[in-house]
C-alpha cells in the first residue's frame, strides 16, 4: 500500500532528532573540542540548526546544559568501567590490570578515529574543572563527586588486591590513569608516557602487594 504524503511527512519528522537532542549532542561535541567557556549559546544554537528561543525552551540556562553534559560523560565512563571489570569478578588485581590495559587500547583506537572522540583531549570533566568558577558549587560538585568516586573505587580494588597501603596504591593508580590521558595532548599518536602505563602499574602492584621476603637466617653453628 502506498503511503500518503502526510504519512511520509510524519515519518520523516519522527526520524529527525528532537531539537533538544540536537542541541545537547552539538553542545557536547563543541564543549569537548573547544571548552565550555569558549562555546556560547549562539554558537550551539547555530551549529544545531536552531535558535536561542528553542535553546531556552530546551534548557533553562547554559549551566543546565553543561550539568547535563558532565553527567552524560560520567555515565559513559562508568558504563565503560563496569564492562571492563565485570569479566574479572573476584580477581581485583586482574580488574586493575584490565582497566589500565583498556585505557591504552582505548587510546589507540581513538587515535585512529574522528578527532572529536571523548578521550582525544583528556578527561571531559577534568577539562571542565579548569574552567568552572569556584563559586559555581553545582558544577564543581559534579566534577568533585566524579573524581572522588574514581579514587574510592581504585582504593577499594587496591584493598581487595591485598595492598599493604591500599589508599596509597589507589591514589598512585589514579595518577597513572589521569596522567595517561593528558600526555596524549603533547605526544602525538600515543607515543608518550602512556606507552609505559601498563608496566608502571605492574610495578606498583608488585611492590605494594607482594609480601616482603625476609633475609636468610644465619646458619646455626654445630
Amino acid at each position: 500500500m502506498n503511503k500518503t504524503r502526510s504519512e511520509v511527512v510524519e515519518k520523516a519528522a519522527s526520524d529527525k532528532p528532537r531539537v533538544r537532542d540536537r542541541i545537547f549532542e552539538t553542545a557536547s561535541e563543541l564543549f569537548y573540542r573547544h571548552g565550555i567557556r569558549a562555546v556560547g549559546v549562539d554558537a550551539i544554537a547555530s551549529e544545531a540548526g536552531t535558535n536561542k528561543m528553542s535553546f531556552y525552551r530546551s534548557f533553562p540556562s547554559k549551566d543546565d546544559l553543561v550539568a547535563e553534559y558532565l553527567c552524560g560523560q560520567q555515565r559513559e565512563y562508568w558504563q565503560w568501567w563496569d564492562e571492563i571489570v565485570a569479566p574479572h569478578a573476584g580477581n581485583p588485581r586482574r580488574q586493575i590490570e584490565a582497566l589500565i590495559e583498556s585505557t591504552v587500547d582505548l587510546a589507540r583506537i581513538k587515535a585512529k578515529a574522528a578527532a572529536g572522540c571523548n578521550t582525544a583531549r583528556g578527561c571531559a570533566l577534568g577539562n571542565a574543572a579548569v574552567e568552572i568558577p569556584q563559586d559555581n558549587e553545582r558544577l564543581c560538585d559534579i566534577v568533585h563527586n566524579y573524581k572522588s568516586e574514581i579514587r574510592s573505587r581504585l582504593r577499594q580494588l587496591a584493598a581487595e588486591a591485598g595492598a599493604r597501603e591500599p589508599d596509597t596504591l589507589g591514589d598512585a593508580l589514579m595518577l597513572l590513569l589521569e596522567g595517561g590521558f593528558y600526555t596524549r595532548l603533547t605526544f602525538p599518536d600515543n607515543s608518550g608516557p602512556i606507552t609505559s602505563i601498563t608496566k608502571a602499574a605492574a610495578c606498583l602492584l608488585d611492590s605494594c602487594t607482594c609480601t616482603a621476603i625476609a633475609p636468610d637466617a644465619p646458619a646455626k653453628k654445630r
